[in-house]
């Protein structure tokens, strides 16, 4: 079972039926704003208001933080996809 460390800013979810850790940090975040084109962090907002399904996996992508290796993008659930996001990024506000 996964635990989440709410001082890092972790969540842990399920994703296609595997529990994964997310956490925002600051290599993921520089992943995130080049994968979306993002000139500056606080263009985050508004771009993931309305996200394609290739940004969704992109930014989750540069969310996981555990060893079980890359996600299967066939297995996910897009709501799915979209609740870890704004989970992680919740726990890390």
């Amino acid at each position: 079972m996964a635990l989440s460390n709410a001082a890092r800013g972790e969540a842990v979810v399920t994703l296609g039926g595997v529990t994964r850790r997310l956490c925002l940090t600051l290599g993921g975040l520089a992943r995130i704003e080049a994968a979306l084109g993002l000139s500056d962090w606080s263009q985050l907002p508004a771009r993931l208001a309305r996200p394609s399904a290739g940004e969704l996996m992109a930014v989750l992508e540069a969310l996981v933080d555990d060893e079980l290796g890359p996600l299967d993008a066939g297995r996910l659930d897009p709501r799915e996809a979209a609740a870890a996001v704004a989970m992680a990024l919740a726990a890390a506000a």
